[in-house]
């Protein structure tokens, strides 16, 4: 059983690998969201630990690939030092499987983690967002507006389902470009601009569409949506 943990600090990475390595998994430690990102593409994990200590944003790079991937059911725990309503809420509609407040027992840790490997062997891999007349199947990866298809490239549709899964949320270019690249904003500005642009073009129907893709370049793109509806995940 092999565990990827994204867990800067040292402390805590040695309790949880000590509590890991005891139970006879075997414990892969990454400092870095996206060596982890860039990791996992081209490795199998059984398992990921994210620690986001005391600041949500450690976990916002893998939170934004968590609503992206597209046929990779590894079971995602996060970690936190802090007791936040609003930080439980933001990791699990982004895909993770459990929050578990620190400190924690071993035992309680150990027995999460084989609940969640037995409730991930049987859960469905489908998911669908439907948001202000658009549907987006990151099964079938499809995007359509009012059942009009949107014929959209596999970057474009990541893309779309990064701003569809956080409505009224400004996502950097920075996290963009690791969960759908795997590389810092640095190197993938220009792309990310370019993609931005013609996602933004394919989202206009004329005035009875309702979203728009806003700039702030101080903080990245968000979905604006004039009557915004609940989103529903299937």
């Amino acid at each position: 059983m092999n565990i990827a943990c994204y867990i800067r600090n040292n402390a805590v990475f040695e309790q949880v690998q000590t509590v890991l390595v005891r139970t006879g998994f075997v414990c892969e430690r990454f400092t870095s969201d996206t060596v982890l990102l860039r990791t996992v593409r081209r490795r199998d994990f059984n398992f990921i630990l994210v620690d986001v200590g005391i600041d949500i944003k450690d976990g916002e790079s893998v939170f934004s690939w968590l609503t992206c991937r597209s046929g990779d059911n590894t079971p995602v725990m996060v970690l936190s030092a802090v007791q936040n309503a609003d930080w439980v809420a933001e990791a699990l509609n982004a895909g993770a499987d459990d929050f578990l407040i620190r400190p924690f027992e071993p035992v309680e840790l150990v027995a999460r983690i084989h609940a969640i490997l037995r409730r991930s062997s049987t859960r469905p891999a489908r998911r669908i967002i439907e948001l202000a007349g658009f549907a987006l199947d990151r099964d079938t990866s499809t995007f359509s507006y009012r059942g009009t298809p949107i014929e959209l490239t596999p970057r474009e549709f990541t893309m779309a389902w990064l701003f569809f899964s956080s409505p009224g949320v400004y996502v950097s270019r920075e996290t963009i470009g690791t969960a759908i690249w795997g590389v810092d904003s640095e190197i993938a500005g220009r792309t990310i601009e370019q993609h931005v642009y013609k996602l933004r073009k394919k989202l206009q129907f004329g005035q009875e569409c309702s979203a728009m893709i806003r700039t702030a370049y101080s903080q990245g793109y968000r979905l604006e949506l004039h009557e915004q509806e609940p989103v529903r995940e299937v």
